[in-house]
């Protein structure tokens, strides 16, 4: 059985791209006008979707709060924890800047997402451009949820965001002390690490405020509705989520081998930020995210066809991941379109 090293590269560094091989990543021609028109960004476009999302949080949390000490209770926070670990989405797009024409706005609302999250947002900032830069290249991409060979637990536990929480805990632990991480200090520029250490350090703050909440009131409500809900309502983002890449081609330039479109009725598409559009996300990802459908049909004569849902794309994932337990070279191959 072959073994893949996923180990970042020490002598890879995104701060200096002189000294980087970037892919030369392959990207449906659009005339620079219709382009021009797809990044622009709209504060009302992304003002009612956020404004949504914050109305349909609260509306779920006042419905948990009020069945607490029930069995209503579990359905009730089930659908809030939902709600809430959608802010996952939102917290990527924001990272991109793409959203909102007012620049604050994207910063103030990526720190609060990366805090709902559990990620530390001036080092995911970072982690996530070496994932566009890098994506899916071995020893490159910080952000290759599905290494080979397939770990199937450590997938699983993705479901609950057990294994990569209690990283992001630890991270966010270290970091507050002063002490960067080896795989920070390889993306993350020295400039930084000072904004990272202080964030981190607020993070420690607010974790024991809420902590000292739920001792002060005697009960674990404040947590069910502040954190907690990241960890117990975050599968179905999961398992939007390791559509993009799970189970395809690894070290390969062309998005369309290495990312997945997949079709998602309206409420997923909401949920999830319409990332289901992949390809065209890692294409141009400088269009915002309620652009991403009329990107899809701009290029989707050059792309693969799309997965037409959650299930189809899961019938191609588990038996790649599961093979690959046992054949590092095995990958699901993506049709390309030809003349």
């Amino acid at each position: 059985m072959a073994n893949r090293s996923y180990a970042l590269d020490p002598a890879i560094d995104i701060n200096q791209p002189q000294s980087v091989a970037e892919p030369s990543w392959y990207r449906t021609p659009i005339p620079r006008p219709e382009l021009k028109a797809l990044v622009q960004r709209d504060d009302a476009t992304a003002g009612r979707d956020y404004a949504l999302w914050a109305v349909l949080l609260m509306a779920s949390g006042a419905i948990a709060v009020a069945t607490w000490g029930s069995w209503w209770a579990v359905p009730a926070f089930l659908v809030y924890g939902v709600i809430y670990s959608s802010c996952d989405s939102r917290w990527h797009e924001l990272s991109h800047g793409t959203p909102f024409k007012t620049r604050w706005l994207n910063e103030a609302l990526y720190h609060v997402t990366s805090f709902m999250s559990v990620r530390e947002g001036h080092r995911w900032r970072w982690s996530h451009a070496r994932h566009h830069t890098h994506t899916i290249h071995v020893g490159r991409d910080p952000e290759i949820h599905g290494p080979r060979p397939t770990n199937i637990w450590g997938l699983l536990s993705g479901l609950l965001y057990l294994r990569g929480g209690l990283r992001e805990l630890r991270s966010i632990w270290v970091h507050a002390t002063g002490r960067i991480l080896p795989d920070a200090a390889l993306y993350v520029p020295k400039s930084e690490w000072p904004k990272m250490v202080l964030t981190c350090r607020i993070y420690l703050v607010l974790f024991a405020g809420l902590a000292a909440w739920c001792l002060a009131v005697g009960s674990l409500l404040p947590a069910m509705l502040i954190g907690l809900p990241r960890f117990y309502g975050g599968f179905l983002h999961y398992i939007q989520a390791m559509t993009q890449h799970l189970g395809l081609a690894e070290d390969v330039d062309d998005y369309r081998l290495s990312t997945r479109t997949v079709l998602m009725h309206r409420v997923g598409r909401f949920l999830y930020s319409n990332m289901n559009y992949h390809i065209e996300h890692h294409m141009y990802p400088m269009v915002p995210f309620y652009r991403l459908p009329a990107l899809h049909a701009r290029i989707a004569h050059d792309c693969p066809p799309p997965y037409p849902g959650l299930a189809a794309a899961y019938a191609e994932i588990i038996p790649t991941v599961w093979r690959q337990r046992v054949d590092a070279e095995h990958y699901a191959k993506r049709p390309l379109v030809t003349a």
